[in-house]
């Protein structure tokens, strides 16, 4: 993609939060509307959440837990329900919310909005950088915006082709001074705003702007900074909560200070230095039949000619960037991890709360940190799920009696484990804590890292143990949970009455599987590395357990079956495809490994989408990566399509609806599957590529095994590859036609599969770039 590919463009402002720009820096988040006259920056801290920790473990769910599993093998899930809606609940039956920080104000005096003209609004991905371009009465204006992680402040600056032409007043706002404990000033040349989110141990806050104005005047009134005719204005924003800061303001002020007595060029510098270390590993050029060129045109006009029908490849491969812009925004070291909606919210009350969802949502969030090349981006989560073994080791005793650690289908900002709601087709289900935990062994897999293994296997093992513990005999003799939920579907038994509490539903089965099967692969690796000793009691207890899970069903529809029983689904086209965790996330189901079950997953598939599936957003993304596993390339981009056109808002956000973040981030991922596979023993090129995506050119993404991976095609097919190795060792490549391997100018010696014609395997060395070429 050439420079202005990789640009959003708008001809107008914002009329509302859904058409605003979204900047951050990790903690930091603001959406940029971009008004030439009343200007609003809606800003966020990602620490401000209303109040403190509580343990909310309900200590009555060891009392209830026998019979409601009595119950639920009985064939009556209504009055498990009922009893667990008593006893299995969270006391009180809610977390913590995310809450926004508010609203920077800017008055810019003496435009007059009906003389505007020639208005261009832009976010440059390359640069992080929002820019607002306009003319009034013969004055070019230029205002840019960008939240920089080295200084940990949002930065707008103001500016003009004459001198003389900046006149602002700012201010801050939360709620309509509601919320807000002091407004003021500090000096002649910042403001700040002060408060708490109320509740016990709740969270204080502070935010400052501090000012900068080259020629005029500047001045502090009141809550007000004024700047009069200057020739320039730079505005540094800092926020800080106690959740991080003894003294939030203290820090701000020093932090906004540092600064703004840093040069403009100079902050703008380092920011993109920064951003661009992470955002530049990756570049992805799609080339559709035609040669249209859009990139010209404002963002919401292209996504009204892709719904139209119109292909729009370059639309594809931006929206791809896009999501790995927004993770870098919204999660970086040191952070939160992104919540539900990224870092940005403007409402006191969001939808969901603005958590965690942990039966997929937040996990999908990080979907592209591994195979798009942004490792760093994962540690937030990690951090949480660190954080979480301490409650969630209190969850497990205190309502199952199980060792290990447990989390059910949400946690908060103080990583809260008890349950969610009183919402029980997802509330009472305790397997959040282990599907987290299979993020680690991902991390794992991607970069090869030993020492990484090391710190993360005691997690894993702790987080097996909950799932060992908590497993029961059914009447069959296998081990299932109970209770638990298909999150967040329902069953309709014989007698007509649907359920959802139920023992041993297959996503469960397949995550508990996923678990251990990685906890006694990282025995074994790292005893191999260290020579130090297996944990034999703990091999030898998972080992019991796999061999007593259920085996994967394939319903009487030839559907992969939903729950132990093949019952029918209430809701056929839902938007949760639970049961297909195997195919992805999950690598159990794979269309060479086990043709019967990926052709169930496929006709899992085509039900719930003939159902009217994939109907939010998330869903939909899900869908494009089980489709890209299933090699399909065509379903992959047509769903594709369905989310932009259907699920994706004019700033590109993705839709659920309302907005939430974790479609843009599976969207990206499900793009990243389409070009490169690695999750079944091999480096596969191209495996799910569409007809709509006939040339094109990848690099930097990251493959399973430590590899960097690089890809060129044209008419649909191969025609180089770039292989970088990370370590030593057997590099198994699959490849859509016959390909050269060489090292440098050196034609190195590969070894064919003598099953697979498509396979080949080569020695590789670390630190080495193997090319393919393809062979006529």
């Amino acid at each position: 993609m050439g420079m202005g590919g990789l640009a959003m463009k708008y001809d107008r402002p914002a009329g509302e939060w859904n058409e605003a720009l979204p900047i951050g820096n990790g903690c930091m988040g603001a959406m940029v509307f971009g008004r030439p006259a009343s200007e609003r920056l809606q800003l966020n801290e990602d620490s401000l959440w209303y109040g403190g920790p509580r343990d909310r473990n309900n200590p009555d769910a060891a009392k209830v837990l026998p019979e409601i599993r009595r119950l639920i093998f009985e064939g009556k899930p209504g009055e498990a329900e009922r009893l667990a809606v008593l006893g299995l609940s969270g006391i009180p039956e809610t977390q913590r919310h995310y809450e926004p920080l508010g609203n920077l104000l800017l008055e810019f005096g003496g435009i007059d909005p009906d003389a505007v003209e020639r208005y261009e609004r832009r976010l440059d991905l390359e640069r992080a950088v929002v820019t607002v371009e306009f003319t009034h009465r013969g004055v070019r204006h230029r205002r840019e915006y960008f939240a920089s992680y080295p200084d940990q402040a949002i930065i707008v600056r103001a500016a003009a082709d004459r001198p003389g032409q900046i006149s602002l007043t700012a201010r801050l706002e939360r709620a309509g001074w509601r919320y807000v404990d002091a407004t003021g000033r500090s000096g002649t040349d910042a403001i700040c705003m002060t408060g708490a989110t109320g509740g016990e141990d709740g969270v204080s806050f502070a935010a400052v702007v501090a000012a900068r104005a080259e020629g005029g005047a500047l001045d502090a009134v009141g809550e007000h900074l004024v700047a009069e005719r200057a020739d320039s204005v730079t505005l540094v924003i800092a926020a800080a909560t106690s959740f991080r800061e003894k003294d939030p303001l203290a820090r701000c002020l020093s932090h906004a200070c540092a600064a703004r007595a840093v040069p403009d060029d100079e902050l703008l510098d380092r920011h993109v230095r920064d951003y661009r270390e992470l955002f530049g590993r990756v570049s992805l050029t799609l080339a559709g039949s035609g040669n249209a060129d859009r990139s010209g045109l404002p963002v919401p006009e292209r996504l009204e000619r892709l719904r139209g029908g119109e292909d729009d490849p370059e639309l594809m491969a931006l929206y791809f960037q896009y999501g790995r812009y927004l993770l870098i925004a919204s999660s970086r070291p040191g952070s939160l991890p992104a919540n539900l909606q990224g870092v940005w919210n403007d409402s006191f009350l969001p939808p969901w709360d603005s958590k965690y969802t942990i039966n997929i949502n937040a996990q999908m969030n990080y979907w592209p940190a591994e195979s798009c090349a942004l490792p760093e981006c994962h540690e937030p989560l990690f951090d949480l799920i660190e954080r979480m073994r301490e409650p969630g080791r209190r969850t497990a005793r205190v309502m199952y009696g199980c060792r290990g650690f447990a989390a059910h289908h949400n946690t908060d900002i103080w990583a809260d484990t008890a349950p969610q709601d009183t919402y029980i087709p997802a509330s009472y289900w305790p397997l959040g804590a282990a599907w987290l935990c299979l993020h680690l062994w991902e991390r794992f897999r991607f970069s090869r890292d030993f020492g990484f293994l090391g710190r993360a296997q005691e997690t894993m093992k702790e987080a097996a143990l909950f799932v060992m513990d908590y497993l029961v005999e059914a009447p069959s003799g296998e081990l299932v949970t109970c209770p638990s939920v298909s999150p967040e579907n329902r069953y309709v038994l014989p007698g007509g009455e649907t359920g959802v509490l139920c023992a041993g539903p297959a996503m469960d089965t397949q995550i508990i599987r996923a678990l251990l099967s990685a906890c006694l692969e990282a025995e074994r690796l790292l005893s191999d590395r260290t020579g130090a000793p297996c944990d034999e009691a703990f091999v030898r207890e998972a080992e019991r357990v796999l061999e007593r899970l259920p085996k994967e069903k394939i319903g009487r529809l030839g559907t992969i079956q939903e729950w132990y029983e093949d019952y029918d689904e209430a809701e056929p086209g839902h938007r949760h495809i639970s049961h297909l965790f195997a195919l992805h996330p999950g690598d159990q189901i794979t269309p060479r490994r086990t043709p019967e079950l990926a052709e169930a997953a496929r006709r899992t598939l085509e039900r719930r989408l003939a159902h009217g599936g994939g109907h939010t957003g998330w869903s939909r993304a899900w869908i494009v990566n089980f489709w890209a596993r299933l090699e399909d390339g065509e379903r992959a981009h047509e769903n594709l399509a369905l989310l932009l056109g259907k699920s994706t808002l004019p700033n590109l956000l993705d839709d659920h609806p309302p907005f939430q973040i974790d479609g843009n981030f599976g969207g990206t991922a499900g793009i990243a599957e389409m070009l490169l596979q690695s999750h079944d023993g091999a480096i596969h090129l191209l495996p799910a590529l569409p007809k709509a995506w006939p040339a094109g050119e990848v690099s930097g993404l990251r493959a399973r095994g430590g590899y960097e991976v690089g890809i060129r095609w044209a008419d649909g097919l191969l025609t180089e590859a770039w292989i970088k190795a990370g370590c030593d060792g057997v590099c198994t490549v699959r490849v859509p036609r016959k390909v050269e391997v060489r090292l440098g100018d050196q034609t190195v010696a590969v070894r064919r599969d003598a099953r697979h014609a498509d396979v080949l395997s080569f020695e590789a060395r670390a630190g080495c770039r193997y090319v393919l070429t393809a062979q006529s």
